[in-house]
């Protein structure tokens, strides 16, 4: 005797595309788009959701959380070193001080609680898409994103002309890592911000700071966020450790609701972050500052 409510293919079908598109449609103009859903662009959702920003973050895998399902080497376990231990704590997530101030954590454990917690705020998550360009207001001012299924991608030019479609939003935060920096590398190639090159060699000692300092409005309406800002600007890279990522997806919201005119909660923290940020266009001068 059947146990499951009786239903058909067509039902389930329609069940999906209804909601999933009525949600999309309602997102083609939102506050923020967050490219790409690794521990920054999940913690920037997750922050700007909470605040009751109109969100929509963009992951061009079929999974979320980017590296955060393993801390290094294969090794399910995280590394986090205070004060990014933060969000471990907002969460209620256990983890073990293994010396002063350096944290252990069990990295499945971390990577579907901030998922969860993102989408539990309201961030809309489109994932499988990929972001091939950004919108340029007549401002020229960054506008939104240029989307499409990430698959079209991975297939021969010939057999995938597939035209993407755009989503205008009052502000980008780019989250999309260190190797693809794809939003970025997008804007220094058509000239609006300096000539991108690659991270530098590895220096935890420094790498975290700088990631967390260098978190800035890159070029106006764009944040750049997470490692995607080591490639930006030539930082360290820093390894196995997470919390850096964590506190400039936090700072990256923060900026953003700065910007949007949106209140959030006075904490130390926010102090502490916030401290040396600037809502000006940046490059030219972290440029420098790095070169130098």
């Amino acid at each position: 005797m059947p146990i499951f409510q009786k239903t058909s293919e067509a039902e389930i079908t329609r069940a999906m595309v209804r909601r999933h598109w009525k949600k999309f449609d309602e997102y083609v103009q939102c506050d923020v788009v967050v490219v790409g859903a690794g521990p920054a662009g999940l913690v920037a959702a997750y922050e700007l959701a909470k605040n009751g920003v109109k969100v929509m973050l963009v992951e061009r895998n079929n999974y979320l959380g980017g590296g955060m399902y393993l801390g290094g080497y294969g090794i399910p376990e995280m590394i986090v070193r205070h004060p990014g231990n933060f969000i471990l704590d907002e969460l209620r997530i256990p983890y073990i001080e293994e010396s002063k101030g350096l944290y252990i954590v069990n990295a499945p454990l971390v990577a579907g609680k901030i998922i969860a917690a993102a989408a539990e705020a309201g961030a809309f998550i489109v994932n499988l898409t990929a972001c091939e360009d950004l919108v340029l207001n007549d401002k020229r001012e960054v506008g939104g994103v240029v989307i499409n299924w990430s698959p079209v991608q991975a297939l021969p030019r010939q057999i995938t002309c597939v035209d993407p479609v755009a989503i205008e939003s009052k502000l980008v935060i780019a989250t999309t890592g260190h190797d693809d920096a794809s939003i970025v590398k997008r804007l220094s190639d058509i000239g609006l911000i300096h000539k991108i090159t690659t991270m530098s060699a590895m220096n935890v000692r420094f790498a975290e700071d700088e990631v967390v300092e260098h978190t800035c409005e890159i070029y106006p309406g764009c944040i750049v966020a997470g490692m995607e800002v080591a490639t930006a600007f030539g930082l360290h890279r820093m390894g196995p450790t997470f919390g850096a990522m964590f506190l400039s997806g936090k700072k990256a919201a923060e900026l953003a609701m700065m910007k949007l005119g949106v209140k959030s909660e006075s904490t130390r923290l926010k102090e502490l972050i916030m401290k040396k940020s600037s809502m000006k266009h940046e490059s030219k001068k972290v440029n420098e500052l790095v070169r130098a």
